[in-house]
């Protein structure tokens, strides 16, 4: 055998695992790439369908299709946002229902999950208190908006509280009902295992239930919104509630509209930030 046969016999092959690691994290990096492609193109389209909707809008408008003085138009809600912003109330109006919005729903959202994952423990209790819940969440919200400012004033205190009440009963049925669906296989497994109650709760019942739990803050973020503007409503002289009843009441339609349009801004952001949150705590599920 010649030298340099001997020189290509001791060379080392290509180590299997090395070259199956590189083929995963191509292919990671496929699925990633598509992924971003999908999603840049439905951002695309929803842009697109937007700007739709709005040149219609102001198209029907300018061309009398629709009452500009009822519905208002795209060029005259902008207008309103401008001057909404040099005069300072865009943010003034932001930040006070922003942070009703934000203690109402962290408040909101800590106590019925607590009490919801609280009533895995007995099915007793549960079922007692089962009808006291219903009866809660069947309530109105704005029928609660007098006794609001009755106990609690005019100020931030019952713009917190009503946005409160819109979340809660929300939050506590949808952290039992995580609870409830847990595999029953699972837990039978872990008492076998010598699992006491309290471990079964930590280690299987509130990460299994975390599905459930972020997917009940994403729809209370909503709630917490309209309680807290409710609230404004009834008795406030600021905020984004305050902003739309105050136009509604002067006929100003596009003002309405421009308040309307950072109501939604604001709860596109907190939802987005509880996306990302929800991406953090629970990593093994797919987003």
């Amino acid at each position: 055998m010649s030298t340099s046969q001997q020189h290509l016999a001791r060379k080392p092959k290509a180590d299997p695992p090395t070259v199956a690691a590189a083929a995963s994290v191509t292919h990671r990096g496929g699925i990633r790439f598509r992924a971003l492609r999908r999603n840049a193109l439905v951002f695309a389209c929803q842009i697109s369908v937007l700007a739709v909707l709005l040149f219609a809008w102001e198209l029907a408008t300018r061309q009398s299709a629709l009452n500009a003085f009822l519905f208002g138009s795209p060029s005259a809600v902008w207008g309103f946002l401008v001057q909404m912003w040099k005069d300072g109330s865009l943010l003034t109006d932001t930040r006070v229902t922003a942070m009703e919005t934000l203690l109402g729903f962290v408040i909101g959202n800590v106590l019925g999950t607590l009490i919801g994952l609280a009533l895995w423990y007995s099915r007793f209790v549960s079922q007692v208190v089962q009808p006291f819940i219903v009866a809660l969440g069947s309530i109105p919200i704005i029928a609660l908006a007098p006794i609001c400012i009755i106990w609690f004033g005019t100020g931030l205190a019952s713009k917190v509280a009503m946005a409160t009440l819109s979340v809660v009963v929300v939050a506590l049925i949808t952290a039992y009902k995580g609870a409830l669906s847990v595999d029953i296989d699972q837990i039978n497994l872990m008492r076998t295992l010598g699992a006491s109650k309290r471990h079964i709760f930590r280690k299987l019942i509130v990460p299994a239930s975390l599905g459930d739990i972020f997917a009940g803050l994403k729809l209370t973020v909503g709630f917490a919104l309209i309680g807290a503007i409710i609230g404004e409503f009834m008795s406030s002289s600021e905020g984004l509630g305050h902003a739309i009843f105050k136009a509604g009441s002067l006929y100003i339609i596009p003002k309405v509209f421009a308040a309307l349009v950072v109501t939604i801004a604001l709860a596109l952001c907190l939802t987005y930030v509880v996306g990302k949150i929800e991406k953090i705590l629970t990593p093994w599920r797919p987003h």
